[in-house]
């Protein structure tokens, strides 16, 4: 509204000073008469005042009051039966009033306007009722002002008003819109339990000192947007419900909005200069803190939020508290900035939370939170953080894109941790239960242990993290589901299910640690029929990479698990070198012989090898599995021998032992007799050569060719190199099969 006065005001020049004021007295004229009246002369001003009634509208715009003056206008106004001021429209604009005006419990029955008025004393407006529109924009309070208990059935507007001394709207109804933009509040201004059901506005608005609207309550929309708040204020137990507007407003000093009620709140590019209070406040609806910036304690112990909640950007210079804080809907810290410490100690999260980008430069509690959807910190700086957990997620747990500056220790009971191009700057243990875990190109800078919890974490206070979430029937084993990329130098697993791990292209595999019992998988079990041939894969520790690489070929054996890797057998057999030397440096011997194993079949299925050396690994394999497989040496060695057994008694053995002869020449004058023994060549076997003592032969060679010793039988020429053949391959074999026990058994 406009605060200078019209044109057409007929005003009054009585006792003008033309040095002080050109225009002279601005006081409208009353009805009948040339001047104001406060000019009017004693006799006309007691005739004008007798000719009003309750209820009649009255026009004293630019007119100066002494408190007699509006003492007198008030009382010749004055319904008999409540003794009560009753007025019509009152036109008070420019008006100056002295004293202290005094219209507690008067009734505004038409419109009043206060507009650029002047009260030099105390206006006391308590009890009043105004049953129009209420206009005192650009009004002057050069003391304290009372509107408590006031009633505003139309609009009410203070918009630009000044109160140099106390605004008391304390327990005052806004009916109608209410409007306090542009208004300087320099003193306390009090809103204690005043309701505005329609729309209220404070933008712009100043509270130079205390700001009270403590169990104020705000039925439709609340404008505070640019406010500025320099003394204390607060909102404790108000209720805004509907939208509440405080876009770019500054609070100066304490702010106070505990146990208050929102349904939908805008803070967005707010400042709290000092410390901020929303402990057990009620968010029904958005709560919006888009780059808000608290400067000292934000307190949010216990409040809920039942809708959305955005602090993207916002800024905690110090501690930040949202301990048992109730998020029902999705919540978002994005690029959030903590440089003190922030507490989410037993928060619970119902919708996404996430923290993408968000920096933690002092100590992120988590301790006891529960998310029962997906937990996001991709990106996020953990400058200090020592601890962070234990807490509960139901859904993932992503760390990708994260980096840890300093020592810490994770520990999750969460389905899911996805920690891909994560850098930990130090020493790290990431204790887990019931996850499933990717370190993809994750960044190792220093020792880091990935382990499995058997138990459930106890908490500081001694109890255990509760786990209902999570059915009791579900695995609380921690499975890794890929280590592609990272480098293993400091990396140490312990107690988890590498089953359906990735580990190809990871470095320095050789020097990762496997603590307790890290479980691989295993080759599918049972006998398999392909092309009309058996096939059974013997036991041993098999990498996911293997499944998927073999369930992909054609004709593949049912139970090989497919699966999203692509690496063949060149990539996998340093994988399998890498993981055996680990393997060997831990004692871990079987362990070791398993991954060479694996190694020597990805050489043997590999493409860029000669075929002769195909053919050698693959004689390798089918004889002894590698060395590894006694049972398949002492089979091969049983059946060599069962062979030498049968050739020798069909071919070998001779029909009968030759008999010695001696012959020899007597010469004819005496003398020295020389003999000549000899023997005749073993006769082949004419007649039956499978009898028992031919078997007993047969036997007595073969097994003095495992030995590979001699067994001075008589031989046929056959036979002999029969033995020959037995002497160089039954060792051999028997060999192969004490390498293999011994390849098992050591440690």
């Amino acid at each position: 509204m406009s605060t200078s006065r019209p044109p057409s005001w007929p005003h009054c020049a009585h006792g003008a000073d033309p040095a002080a004021d050109p225009v002279g007295c601005r006081g409208i004229h009353v009805p009948g008469h040339t001047e104001c009246l406060a000019h009017l002369a004693d006799a006309d001003r007691d005739a004008y005042l007798a000719s009003l009634a309750p209820g009649a509208s009255i026009d004293h715009r630019g007119t100066t009051f002494t408190a007699s003056l509006l003492d007198a206008l008030l009382n010749a106004l004055r319904d008999p039966t409540t003794s009560r001021p009753r007025l019509g429209t009152a036109r008070f604009g420019s008006a100056t009033l002295h004293g202290n005006p005094l219209f507690m419990s008067a009734t505004f029955e038409g419109e009043a306007e206060f507009e650029a008025a002047t009260f030099k004393g105390v206006a006391g407006f308590m009890s009043a009722t105004f049953e129009g529109n209420a206009n005192f924009g650009s009004a002057i309070f050069e003391r304290d002002a009372g509107f408590m208990l006031a009633t505003f059935k139309g609009a009410a507007s203070y918009v630009s008003a000044s109160f140099d001394g106390f605004a008391g709207f304390v327990s005052a109804t806004f009916e109608g819109t209410a409007g306090f933009g542009l208004a300087t509040f320099k003193g306390d201004a009090g809103f204690e339990s005043a309701t505005f059901k329609h729309d209220a506005g404070f933008m712009s608005a100043t509270f130079e000192s205390n700001a009270r609207f403590q169990s104020a309550t705000f039925e439709v929309s609340s404008r505070f947007q640019s406010a500025t708040f320099k003394g204390i204020t607060a909102f404790e137990s108000a209720i805004f419900k509907r939208d509440a507007a405080f876009e770019s407003a500054t609070f100066e000093s304490f702010t106070q909005f505990d146990s208050a009620t929102f349904e939908d709140t805008r803070f967005e590019a707010a400042t709290f200069e000092s410390t901020a209070t929303f402990g057990s406040t009620m968010f029904k609806g958005g709560a919006g803190f888009e780059s808000v910036k608290f400067k000292r304690v934000a307190w949010f112990r216990s409040a809920m939020f039942r809708g959305n909640a955005w602090f993207k950007s916002a800024t905690f210079e110090g501690n930040a508290k949202f301990a048992s804080v109730t998020f029902d809907g999705d919540v978002g810290f994005e690029s959030a900035t903590f440089d003190g410490d922030v507490g989410f100690e037993s928060a619970t999260f119902d919708g996404a939370a996430t923290f993408g980008s968000t920096t933690f430069k002092g100590g992120a509690r988590f301790e006891s939170a529960t998310f029962k959807r997906d937990a996001g910190f991709e990106s996020a700086t953990f400058v200090k953080a020592d601890q962070f957990g234990p807490l509960v997620c139901v859904g993932r747990v992503v760390l990708s894109g994260a980096a840890f500056g300093g020592p810490v220790t994770l520990s999750f009971a969460a389905r899911r941790l996805e920690c891909r191009r994560t850098r930990w700057s130090s020493t790290a243990d990431v204790r887990l239960r019931y996850a499933q875990v990717d370190f993809a190109h994750a960044v190792f800078e220093y020792p880091l242990t990935i382990a499995a919890e058997p138990e459930p974490f106890v908490l500081a206070d001694g109890r255990q993290l509760t786990e209902d979430l999570f059915p009791s029937a579900y695995d609380p084993g921690v499975r890794v589901a890929s280590l592609r990329g990272v480098d293993a130098a400091h990396l140490v697993l312990a107690d988890l299910d590498l089953w359906g791990c990735l580990f190809a292209g990871a470095v320095h595999l050789d020097q990762l640690r496997l603590e307790g019992a890290c479980t691989f998988s295993t080759p599918p079990p049972a006998v398999h029929w392909r092309r009309w041939l058996p096939v059974r894969f013997t036991r041993r520790r098999v990498l996911a990479e293997e499944h998927h690489w073999r369930a992909g070929r054609p004709g593949a054996v049912p139970g090989w698990v497919g699966g999203a890797g692509r690496a063949g057998p060149l990539q996998l057999a340093p994988v399998y070198r890498a993981l055996r030397k680990a393997f060997e440096d831990g004692k871990h011997e079987p362990g070791a012989a398993d991954f060479y194993y694996g190694e020597m079949e990805m050489r043997r299925n590999a493409g860029d090898i000669p075929r002769s050396e195909r053919g050698l690994l693959t004689a390798y394999w089918a004889l002894s599995g590698y060395g590894l497989r006694a049972s398949r040496a002492l089979a091969w060695l049983g059946m060599a021998m069962l062979l030498t057994i049968v050739l020798l008694m069909a071919f070998g053995l001779a029909q009968e032992t030759p008999k010695q002869t001696a012959t020899g020449t007597v010469p004819a004058g005496g003398g020295k007799v020389t003999f000549e023994i000899d023997k005749d060549d073993p006769q082949n076997p004419t007649g039956d050569w499978f009898t028992g003592k031919r078997f007993e032969k047969a036997l007595n060679v073969t097994f003095n060719s495992v030995v590979f010793r001699s067994s001075g039988q008589d031989l046929t020429t056959a036979g002999t190199y029969i033995e020959m053949t037995s002497r160089f391959t039954e060792p051999v074999l028997l060999g192969l099969a004490v390498l293999a026990v011994r390849n098992r058994v050591k440690r």
